[in-house]
């Protein structure tokens, strides 16, 4: 086995989702759940195909999205991973129901950050491990700033 460290290239002004699923219907139940829980949602997604034909499937609605999530996808190669790239939204507020989707299997990260999956290479394939996402803490806040953060999130409106 080999491991391997495959950096996410994507612009710093999307979100991306990386999963796990489990059958190639994978594809329309996710473009499905973003059409239908968010208006005008700007998204591209891709899912690797573990058998069969072992093809990239993609879909979505913005093509620079779309090929953002094919490349990554094709750069990681593990069967079954799918790469959710959204513009103009928030991973949160989608990831309850996409998490409910039948094949959905696992979320490994839901990020603006830079980000960087660590595969296993086998004779048989590729595997996600994990996922390294943004940078490590440089200290603990203190009560200045844990009111900036309360401050914060009422401001974009996600607390009362």
């Amino acid at each position: 086995m080999e491991l391997k460290l495959v950096p996410i290239k994507k612009p710093e002004d999307v979100n991306i989702i990386i999963g796990q699923a489990h059958f190639i219907k994978t594809v329309e139940d996710i473009h499905e759940l973003m059409v239908t829980s968010i208006p005008d949602v700007t998204f591209g997604l891709a899912f690797c195909e573990a058998s069969g034909a072992r093809l990239v499937r993609t879909s979505g609605t913005d093509e620079q999205l779309i090929g953002i999530a094919q490349k990554n996808a094709s750069a990681v190669g593990a069967g079954h991973a799918f790469y959710l790239v959204l513009k103009g939204s928030y991973p949160i507020n989608i990831l309850p129901r996409l998490k409910q989707v039948p094949e959905v299997v696992s979320i490994f990260c839901a990020t603006a950050n830079d980000v960087s999956i660590v595969v296993a290479q086998t004779r048989s394939g590729r595997a996600i491990l994990g996922v390294v996402d943004g940078a490590p803490p440089l200290g603990v806040e203190d009560a200045r700033e844990k009111k900036e953060r309360v401050r914060f999130l009422r401001k974009i409106g996600y607390k009362l």
